[in-house]
């Protein structure tokens, strides 16, 4: 066992993997049989010590199983964890059933799993274990597919949640590394708002080795969003229709978490981002926030006011989500007059709080990709005239480029984000980038799946680039390939950083 203990960080993340892979294993081999005869809380009884699988566990009893297709289990008769303390004082003896057969065999697999990678990471460096660790998930990917959409998006994010995804302990190649708006980014590549609308795993999604991470939507007043179910996969395209409808819990509970997670954003010292604590453990990461209004609001600019109030604190940059097709009104915000009066009230919100020598959190606004040519001029205008920080390019569409429009799902209502988006909103990057005369931070999201991608977005203008879908699709192993394949592009054609490589298609316009 010597190897173990010398070997005991690394083996502690084989085990959470384990563990992990072992209970999505569980969760798709047994529900079918059990759920039929009183739901999924049995579903994980496995025998094990683990304090951590323990935890796993209930998280999937609780906010995990929030949404799920399968019924919770009775709740336990009302004084039950009281007579469970009482016969544990007075040292009754206890008989402990046997676990079942498939317990036991899960057990084992889950042992035998755990000791064959101490093993193994006994002998090797830390880059080769982090390497195979984020390989390793490629294995629970197809698992995930054959869960209803929003349950696996819950699973995943609780998943994130309680530390049972690998944690990248690489760094990052230096030529990846760009600075903007006063803050290092050790990577450009970041997580797109939609997959922590809660703030809710934040320094797990750091961990995957994100530049940065964008939460939200988060909207004043908690809502259920639309109605489920409302979100549908295109797998065969890489793509996802999601009609959501800015589901959040609310300005109140997000702030809460933020400041749980992070400890407040000071005012009054200087800090370039927030750190991230969570758990006892700490970490550098840039936190964006991202905004929205609630579908019954009359007054959207108040709304974003009241975001701005309780959650710039802790934002090292704002968004304002003026482009979900998903609220009845919200994209009506991107006209000329009312997006100018909405970045002004928000501004100016912002601005007359207190905030240290670095300054306030960089505003930004997301834009839809389904904008005409005046549409895109308009929005031009208000970011240069009112010296907006940043525009993200883009949203989902209402559009159904092809050719997922002949896939049966396409015809749902909603926005369609992945693969199929990239052509357009990279378009659309390309449009503002000249409009703007590169004097505006574009953020260049939508259907990047590879380095390639994320390329193709920085030389058409995009500083940062973020990504969603893919994730879904491609699981944590995307992150680090997509890193490596942008370091390569960037080296092929001899540039020596992100920012050199920034809107080189226009070259007599960065001239």
């Amino acid at each position: 066992m010597a190897f173990l203990w010398l070997n005991r960080a690394r083996f502690s993340s084989l085990a959470a993997s384990s563990f992990f892979f072992t209970e999505c294993i569980a969760l798709l081999a047994i529900s079918a049989f059990e759920s039929l005869r009183g739901g999924i809380g049995s579903h994980f009884c496995l025998a094990s010590s683990s304090a951590a699988a323990s935890a796993w566990r209930r998280s999937l009893r609780g906010a995990l199983l929030r949404g799920s297709p399968w019924r919770a289990s009775a709740p336990a008769p009302a004084g039950a964890r009281q007579a469970s303390r009482t016969v544990s004082a007075v040292a009754a003896p206890i008989k402990v059933p046997p676990p079942p057969r498939k317990g036991r065999l899960l057990t084992g697999a889950m042992i035998g799993l755990a000791i064959a990678g101490g093993a193994y990471v006994s002998t090797t460096d830390e880059a080769t274990f982090c390497g195979w660790l984020f390989k390793s998930t490629e294995l629970v990917n197809p698992l995930f597919a054959l869960l209803d959409a929003e349950f696996a998006h819950r699973l995943a994010v609780s998943a994130a949640a309680h530390g049972f995804v690998p944690r990248e302990k690489r760094p990052d190649p230096p030529v990846l590394g760009i600075e903007v708006w006063g803050r290092n980014f050790t990577n450009p590549i970041g997580l797109a708002a939609g997959f922590d609308k809660n703030a809710e795993a934040v320094e797990g999604l750091l961990g995957l080795g994100f530049g940065f991470v964008e939460v939200g939507s988060v909207t004043p007043q908690p809502q259920e969003g639309n109605p489920k179910p409302r979100i549908f996969r295109l797998k065969e395209h890489g793509a996802v229709v999601n009609r959501c409808g800015f589901n959040s819990e609310g300005i109140v509970v997000v702030a809460k978490r933020l400041g749980a997670q992070h400890g407040k954003r000071k005012m009054e010292e200087t800090s370039s981002s927030s750190d991230v604590k969570q758990g006892g453990k700490a970490g550098p990461g840039i936190l964006g926030v991202n905004l929205g209004k609630n579908k019954t609001s009359e007054d959207a600019g108040a709304d974003y006011v009241q975001g701005v109030h309780s959650l710039s604190q802790y934002a090292d940059y704002l968004v304002i989500n003026v482009s979900s097709p998903n609220t009845p009104g919200l994209r009506q915000l991107q006209g000329r007059k009312q997006l100018k009066e909405l970045v002004k009230k928000v501004q100016d919100a912002r601005d007359e709080m207190q905030w240290a020598e670095d300054g306030p959190p960089p505003l930004l606004v997301k834009i839809a990709p389904d904008l005409s040519k005046q549409d895109l001029e308009d929005i031009a205008a208000v970011a240069l005239a009112s010296k907006l920080d940043g525009l993200i390019i883009s949203n989902t569409t209402i559009s159904r480029p092809p050719p997922a429009d002949a896939h049966p799902l396409a015809q749902e209502a909603g926005g369609l984000s992945g693969k199929p988006l990239f052509d357009l909103s990279t378009q659309v990057l390309r449009d503002m980038y000249i409009r703007t005369g590169g004097k505006v931070t574009l953020i260049g999201c939508g259907g990047v799946t590879s380095g390639e991608d994320a390329y193709k977005k920085i030389r058409s203008g995009a500083t940062l680039v973020q990504l969603y879908t893919a994730l879904a699709y491609g699981g944590p192993a995307l992150i680090p390939r997509i890193k490596a394949e942008l370091a390569e592009c960037l080296e092929r054609d001899g540039f020596k950083s992100i920012q050199e490589a920034v809107g080189a298609d226009f070259k007599p316009l960065k001239a």
